[in-house]
């Protein structure tokens, strides 16, 4: 009995593909399938309103002095 090893590592050559294949494949096929499921039922929220940008100015202009306050602090020890 003759073993030929090229025909043997194209047989396995073509298995291993085939099975990477199958993998990506299912692995597409099931993110595609969470994607929708995810949008359906946790839609992203809809843009902020125009009117909200002023609230949202305010806190960083107050977390901004709140951090320059604790280094000035952090300084003057």
């Amino acid at each position: 009995m003759e073993v030929n090893l090229v025909a043997e590592g194209l047989k396995f050559m073509m298995l291993g593909m085939g099975i990477v294949f199958l993998f990506l494949t299912l692995m597409i096929f099931s993110m595609n399938v969470m994607s929708k499921i995810i949008h359906r039922y946790f839609p992203e929220p809809q843009a902020a309103e125009s009117g909200k940008s002023a609230p949202a100015a305010a806190d960083k202009l107050k977390k901004v002095a709140a951090i320059a306050a604790a280094i000035h602090h952090h300084n003057t020890k």
